[in-house]
């Protein structure tokens, strides 16, 4: 009797490039929405930060496709192709003008808010309300991409789309927090952080977790009650080789220490508020990533 053993490795099409890439748009879509807080909706207490927050998101949007054309192999064929000839079933090909449209509108928003002139408050308000919905769609296609590998477990959930976009407005949090607390501690001629403002940010962070782990929950449960490929991808996450990248950093480490310490009157303080976000923003890093990974480690059902 002869035994034959089929060694026949899985592809994996999704590097680390597109983790990145990924992970940049989200931080962008992020920072954009809070940029809107003040001129769109009238948050004044946010006021501060708006400019800040702008030029942050048109900043990583400018690099976030840089790492997408580094995973392709920068085929400017292909980008061109890419408009020319259209598949309205792929959520790329409405990727691919929205990463045209929503820079645009980022600097269009931006010259507007840094010209700061009283006439030009309707076309602020304009333009950050064109871009909320640009901001959302741009990070939401990529949940889509993956939502669409019917293959693929772990991507293949109707939640996928708005984890991403949830996971994104927390990470843009953070981020402004950081880049706030740096700023006016080393930067500016006072250095002294608004102490108001970042506990305010902090607190709609907290919340933004809150929401974001109870998406996490839902997905997580659904895929241990689903089919036997989406057990195995629950399993590999919970306690297989992704488990402490997903239990440990991205969860743990990434949003349940920095919910108890935005919300515990021991730690409200700006150091400690300072370690919550730099533990978010590496904890989202690791979402993406495994994302990315987890849903191809497992061989296509």
């Amino acid at each position: 009797m002869v035994k034959l053993v089929y060694d026949v490795p899985h592809q994996v099409t999704f590097g680390w490039l597109i983790a990145c890439y990924f992970y940049l748009t989200g931080l962008s879509a992020g920072s954009f929405i809070l940029s809107t807080l003040a001129y769109g909706f009238g948050v004044q207490r946010y006021k501060p930060i708006a400019k800040t927050a702008i030029v942050t998101a048109t900043l990583l949007l400018v690099a976030a496709p840089i790492f997408l054309l580094l995973q392709v192999g920068w085929p400017v064929r292909s980008i061109w192709n890419h408009f020319v000839y259209l598949n309205f079933t792929s959520p790329m090909t409405y990727g691919g003008f929205l990463l045209v449209l929503y820079p645009l509108n980022c600097l269009i928003y931006g010259l507007y808010m840094f010209r700061n002139r009283p006439e030009d408050l309707k076309m602020i308000k304009l333009f950050g309300f064109i871009g909320i919905p640009l901001a959302i769609t741009v990070h939401g296609y990529t949940g889509f991409i993956l939502a669409f590998g019917k293959a693929r477990a772990l991507w293949n959930t109707a939640l996928m789309p708005t984890l991403f976009l949830v996971s994104a407005i927390v990470s843009g949090i953070a981020l402004m927090i950081l880049i706030v607390i740096i700023k006016e501690r080393f930067f500016s001629q006072s250095k002294k952080v608004p102490t108001e403002l970042v506990s305010g940010l902090a607190k709609l962070l907290g919340w933004m977790i809150v929401v974001d782990l109870f998406l996490v929950f839902c997905d997580v449960t659904v895929l241990l009650i689903s089919h036997e490929g989406a057990q195995k991808a629950a399993l590999l996450i919970l306690g297989g080789s992704m488990s402490p990248l997903f239990v440990g950093i991205e969860n743990l480490f990434g949003k349940l220490v920095p919910l108890y310490i935005v919300f515990s009157p021991r730690t409200r303080k700006i150091g400690w508020i300072a370690l919550a976000s730099a533990l978010v923003v590496i904890g989202i890093f690791f979402m993406r990533y495994v994302t990315v990974f987890g849903g191809q480690f497992l061989p296509m059902m």
